[in-house]
């Protein structure tokens, strides 16, 4: 596997160009020269201008055309969409013959991108179309808590009804797999419950007792060490004070809430059971403080961090 990560920059109107400059700027020589930024190089320098730094960013940069560029900083622009998924189909283009070894993903606005014609709900299911890929999970990682999602961006009633005993297993399967490969030799799984206090045998919905139970169930019986469903109110509590090391989210905000109340500026977005390696922050393209060089770089650094594990099979 190649040790180079190639950073995708992003929309070109929010944060992202100058998050991945800044962190550019801090990296050693060493960590430059095994780093690619898929992007506009107009638009980088505009962001390298708004931080005052002085780097040479042209030995970094697969430079790809932007109609206007820069263009203007915190808009909507269907130009920008088009931009932001032109990065990430090169990126995921040179992922898959072996020139980079992990994609690292700035920010992209989903309004731009579908006003550009580009109709996915986000990262993960482009990627997974991108790639031809049957599934994709997404697996927020912080030091101390980690969650991967049966589903994510669907309605909270669609969240429910993909909440199948397939599903289930499939993402405790993919939970399990990823942190073997990260170097956890007996991995332990919590799989949280959809309903409030797992449904109470019924009173609350069966949803708990007839499809997620018996997904844990296999799971146990694959040898995957697997816990549940425990109480949603509980169950992060007690991942994060050590006794699992990962947690199974039925939907998105269940996941995202606990993550992001503990690791809000820290948390890694990591697409798992995709042919390729992906890290991602875990915040928007921030339209309000675009080009102004104030924004917090330190997700852009820990979703790099990450990506290096993986090209390196470090544990993280």
């Amino acid at each position: 596997m190649s040790n180079i990560i190639g950073i995708t920059m992003g929309d070109p109107c929010g944060v992202g160009p100058e998050i991945t400059v800044r962190a550019l700027a801090e990296m050693a020589e060493a960590e430059r020269q095994a780093t690619k930024i898929y992007g506009n190089l107009p638009t980088l320098e505009a962001a390298r201008k708004a931080l005052g730094l002085d780097i040479d960013l042209a030995p970094y940069v697969v430079d790809l055309p932007v109609e206007g560029a820069p263009l203007a900083w915190g808009t909507l622009s269907p130009v920008a969409g088009d931009a932001a998924f032109r990065f990430i189909e090169k990126a995921v283009r040179d992922a898959q013959s072996g020139k980079i070894g992990c994609i690292v993903t700035a920010p992209i606005n989903k309004e731009a991108l579908n006003l550009a014609g580009h109709h996915y709900d986000g990262h993960t299911g482009m990627l997974r179309s991108l790639t031809g890929s049957s599934a994709a999970y997404m697996l927020l990682a912080s030091e101390r808590l980690k969650v991967i999602h049966v589903s994510t961006h669907v309605s909270l009633q669609e969240a429910i009804r993909r909440a199948t005993t397939e599903r289930v297993l499939n993402t405790i399967r993919a939970g399990h797999a990823h942190l073997k490969r990260i170097g956890y030799d007996q991995p332990r799984i919590a799989v949280a419950g959809v309903n409030p206090h797992c449904g109470e045998n019924g009173l609350f919905g069966s949803e708990d007792d007839d499809q997620i139970a018996p997904a844990v169930a296999a799971a146990r019986a694959e040898g995957i060490h697997v816990s549940g469903p425990i109480s949603a109110d509980t169950v992060f509590h007690r991942a994060y004070s050590g006794a699992f090391d990962l947690v199974v989210a039925q939907y998105h905000d269940q996941g995202h809430i606990p993550i992001k109340l503990v690791a809000f500026d820290t948390a890694v977005n990591v697409s798992v059971e995709l042919p390729i390696d992906r890290t991602s922050v875990d915040h928007g393209t921030a339209f309000d403080i675009a080009g102004k060089g104030i924004a917090n770089h330190g997700n852009m650094n820990a979703a790099i961090a990450y990506a290096r594990k993986l090209v390196s099979g470090r544990k993280g």
